[in-house]
């Protein structure tokens, strides 16, 4: 057997496994999507839901539309099971100095625990909007 990837670069959802770089590949082949990050969150039926953080290209409006305009489009991109369940509009990921997004925050952000030490961000306010925007949304996490 042949191990490609990182384990905790895969998600498991109702059973089927997949990349994070995949979905989030499928994300930004949408035109209004200028980058993506998806993270797992804990799912009461299917084990682990898919959260997606996205950031729009310059000009593009969020809305509850576009958000279901994204969703469809990774269902028609790579199948109905890796649709994302969360869309949740960034202005920004959060990234070390050195540009690499810290995929441990968004895991934490979407699961709602502790997000840790952020003494490595380029940006640590990222963060700060991004724990705000998620206490808006309603989510319920198994």
């Amino acid at each position: 057997y042949w191990i490609l990837g990182r384990l905790d670069d895969v998600i498991k959802v109702s059973g089927h496994r997949i990349g994070t770089m995949e979905i989030e590949s499928a994300l930004v082949t949408h035109p209004s999507v200028a980058e993506a990050a998806v993270a797992p969150f804990p799912h009461k039926i299917k084990g682990q839901a898919i959260w997606a953080f996205v950031t729009l290209m310059q000009g593009v409006e969020k809305s509850a539309k576009l958000s279901k305009e994204i969703r469809m489009h990774v269902r028609q991109e790579i199948g109905p099971v890796f649709q994302p369940d969360v869309i949740q509009f960034a202005d920004a990921l959060p990234k070390t100095r050195s540009g690499k997004i810290m995929r441990r925050i968004l895991k934490a952000i979407a699961a709602g625990t502790d997000i840790g030490n952020v003494t490595t961000l380029a940006d640590p306010s990222v963060v700060d909007a991004l724990l705000e925007e998620r206490k808006k949304m309603d989510v319920e996490i198994g």
